[in-house]
């Protein structure tokens, strides 16, 4: 159990950074104080988790017919659930939330890649040898 803690606190750092960044880059979003923030983070991190999921595949049809750009849809909705659950974390409106959501997103990954947020067991290992098909 303590393996998974430090990924997960990394992640939740990651997080709370990216919407930290964003909150200043975007005017319609904003934190009243730190807390507020921490517990968005942690929150858009089980929304993302368990919510999310749930969306996409109730969604299923729309995200094949618009080839995934629903995707954008259900994450700029994960900050406004996010956001109407907190108090001290506002949203101006969905297109706020559409655009911090692709920031917040890019941002995880690189500042991911960089301080080594992927997990080895799930690195996949190529075969040395044998025939590719």
């Amino acid at each position: 159990m303590l393996n998974n803690l430090a990924p997960f606190l990394l992640h939740w750092a990651i997080t709370a950074l990216s919407l930290w960044m964003a909150s200043h880059i975007f005017s319609g979003l904003r934190f009243e104080n730190t807390s507020a923030l921490v517990i968005s983070a942690l929150l858009l991190g089980f929304a993302n988790a368990i919510v999310k999921p749930l969306l996409i595949v109730l969604t299923l049809p729309l995200t094949f017919l618009t080839f995934g750009l629903f995707l954008l849809v259900i994450n700029a909705l994960m900050i406004l659930l996010v956001s109407a659950l907190v108090r001290g974390f506002r949203v101006s409106g969905f297109w706020t939330a559409m655009f911090a959501s692709i920031f917040i997103s890019l941002l995880s990954v690189v500042l991911g890649a960089l301080l080594g947020g992927s997990d080895p067991a799930t690195t996949i290992q190529m075969q040395q040898g044998g025939n590719w098909l």
